[in-house]
């Protein structure tokens, strides 16, 4: 199938690394002009020269003022993919409060803030459009010390329903997907481990994690007018995980 984004425009969240710059570059490769935001500007100025012609902005996520004084700026889009996450690991009893701040602003209130700026500009400048966020499993099932996480991910699922509700009138779909471990170097990390993989990878029916690609051809799918009926979907993107 092939998906084309020739004369659209379109921001992408935590595009420095892993999942987010694979689709800045796929994006881009198929025609979009693509706005590629992280906090990490090195990581940037190495995107950009792989993708000539594409606009970089670094804002850090958390500060929700300058987060929407930069999007204030941009021309209207077409496509918002909100990708950009933190995750850290806490047992219940061992939560802090910095921990739950830091995860709810970066993956909870940047998704609200990044979203309903863009959507203003999309309703009026009349432009249909297509929004993604990349929300996870851990949005659907418990999963073990992921707390904080599982309720972060839980809103982003929320968030997708009822911004699909409010934006659809206006030609917007939003959609989330929802992927397992997913093995970019963080997943690699974090997974690579087999006495901590194993019971992961036991309870995924194709018994394998993700790749980058999966998540990214996904993603593509939706942003294009090839799912265009598709609005408030929560995708897994898990080998069947949620499914057992």
């Amino acid at each position: 199938m092939d998906i084309l984004f020739s004369g659209k425009r379109a921001i992408v969240t935590g595009a420095g690394r892993g999942i987010g710059r694979d689709l800045v570059k796929r994006l881009h490769k198929h025609g979009a002009h693509v706005i590629a935001i992280s906090r990490n500007n090195d990581h940037l100025i190495t995107l950009a020269n792989e993708c000539p012609g594409i606009e970089t902005i670094s804002v850090d996520l958390q500060d929700w003022d300058k987060t929407k004084e930069v999007l204030m700026k941009l021309d209207p889009v077409d496509l918002l993919v909100n990708n950009a996450a933190v995750g850290q690991l806490c047992p219940i009893g061992e939560v802090t409060k910095e921990e739950v701040e830091f995860t709810m602003k970066v993956n909870v209130h940047s998704v609200i803030n990044v979203t309903q700026e863009v959507a203003k500009k999309m309703k009026a400048s009349g432009k249909k459009g297509s929004i993604v966020n990349v929300s996870s499993q851990a949005g659907i099932v418990a999963l073990q010390d992921h707390v904080v996480y599982c309720a972060s991910k839980g809103a982003v699922d929320q968030i997708t329903r009822v911004s699909a509700l409010e934006l659809g009138p206006h030609g917007i779909r939003v959609n989330s997907v929802n992927p397992t471990v997913v093995w970019t170097d963080m997943g690699k990390a974090g997974w690579s481990d087999p006495a901590k993989a194993g019971p992961m990878l036991e309870k995924i029916p194709l018994k394998k994690f993700a790749q980058v690609s999966d998540v990214v051809d996904t993603i593509c799918y939706l942003l294009s007018d090839k799912a265009d009926m598709l609005n408030g979907v929560i995708l897994p993107i898990d080998g069947g995980f949620t499914a057992t």
